[in-house]
């Protein structure tokens, strides 16, 4: 079992038939002495492509460049197929049957509502690249989660503040209908009338469930709005751009505002729909020496040889940050207690290629820069993937919500 160490994926069942074969007291020391990372995300559905395996390659990638730990680094995927009772029984299997200590990723906001819950209750951790919701440093923070990569509140900033700015005061909302599409409508709405702009109306789409938006786009054209807001991601925010150009809503002069638009979207797209889009990312690639270096070590490893997403460069920082926690502090301590080890994490500084140096605040909102960005013209690109110029650089103090203003009950007033 100690070869296993900084490897592939395990599936549970595999790791308990090798346990069998071991005598009872070196099982259960191997045990004691192993760190057991979930994986949970889309593996088949929308947010495939942006989270899915690539996640999951991206910590292993991080497992590998810290060597030789002291200690074992089992690593577990699932597909929590994008519905929140899937993913708590999921996380509920890991740490009481197979004694996961820490779950990664988990992307659909209700689905990491949920999981948020269950690794409060059962005292592990739950470091969170995927979702969006900026509750999960609000109104439902807890001592056990990190949100790592981004939130409804960094991207209403980033994007919906630059469109505001650039005239496009009315607004109408394409809304995905459940816990990210509302909060990432009700952020940028405020953002947009505290800019004098207003909201004409909204419409909220089935999830999952709907790969024909052209009623909603329909009804969005109808309002007048200078802008339409897509509150919504992955396979749903690129069907929305396709069929809004088969529409020619743009040639209207109606301005699309993907308000949660991956590179993994820009890329199924291509630059003849997607060019001229403005969006905000916390990681590009190609953003920074750092960057590229880190995609030229993890790519080989990553589906389709594609470059990696936010929410996989994510994972990779998640899962890094950790684990040099779990060295400093030692295993017994860090398995016995995830709240404890999350307080250790926030009180070490962050430091890797994905986003350079960062920190982790009270509420569990883990701060690094964010930058507004424009997807090229297709004359403009230089080869597969180079598909972003940087607008715009977001200090790390500015991105994110302030620390007081969320309702996170782990801050002092």
């Amino acid at each position: 079992m100690t070869g296993l160490s900084r490897r592939g994926v395990l599936a549970a069942g595999a790791a308990a038939a090798s346990w069998g074969a071991l005598p009872v007291s070196r099982a259960r020391a191997q045990a004691a002495n192993t760190i057991k990372i979930g994986v949970l995300n889309d593996q088949s559905g929308l947010y495939r492509d942006l989270s899915g395996p690539g996640s999951t390659a991206c910590v292993r990638q991080a497992v590998q460049e810290l060597g030789d730990l002291g200690f074992t680094v089992e690593v577990l995927q699932a597909d929590h197929q994008n519905k929140p009772d899937v993913g708590s029984t999921i996380a509920r299997q890991w740490i009481d049957r197979d004694g996961v200590d820490v779950i990664m990723d988990v992307p659909t906001s209700s689905v990491a509502l949920a999981v948020n819950q269950v690794v409060k209750e059962k005292n592990k951790i739950m470091l969170n690249s995927g979702a969006a919701a900026s509750d999960l440093t609000g109104s439902a923070c807890t001592p056990n989660t990190i949100h790592w990569t981004y939130d409804t509140y960094m991207l209403a900033r980033g994007t919906g503040g630059a469109m505001v700015r650039a005239g496009g005061d009315t607004w109408f909302f394409i809304t995905a209908d459940y816990a990210f599409g509302h909060a990432l409508e009700r952020d940028t709405a405020e953002f947009v009338r505290s800019a004098g702009g207003r909201v004409l109306g909204q419409v909220r789409t089935p999830f999952p469930g709907t790969t024909d938006f052209s009623s909603f786009l329909v009804q969005a054209q109808a309002s007048r709005a200078k802008v339409i807001g897509l509150a919504n991601a992955g396979g749903d925010t690129i069907n929305s751009i396709k069929q809004a150009a088969e529409f020619g809503i743009t040639r209207r002069g109606v301005k699309l505002a993907g308000l949660l638009v991956f590179i993994t979207d820009v890329h199924a797209l291509g630059l003849q729909t997607a060019q001229g889009l403005v969006l905000t990312e916390t990681f590009y690639w190609d953003l920074n020496d750092r960057t590229r270096a880190l995609t030229t070590r993890v790519r080989p490893n990553m589906p389709n040889n594609a470059p990696p997403s936010m929410v996989q460069a994510g994972c990779y920082s998640a899962a890094l940050h950790y684990l040099k926690t779990v060295k400093e502090m030692g295993v017994a301590a860090a398995k016995a207690d995830g709240a404890a080890t999350v307080a250790r994490m926030k009180a070490m500084p962050t430091e890797d290629d994905a986003f350079g140096a960062g920190s982790i605040r009270a509420d569990g909102r883990k701060i690094h820069p964010a930058y507004l960005f424009e997807v090229k013209k297709p004359d403009e690109g230089r080869g597969a993937w180079d598909y972003y110029k940087l607008l715009q650089t977001v200090p790390a103090d500015e991105a994110f919500r302030p620390l007081a203003a969320g309702g996170c009950s782990l801050v002092r007033s």
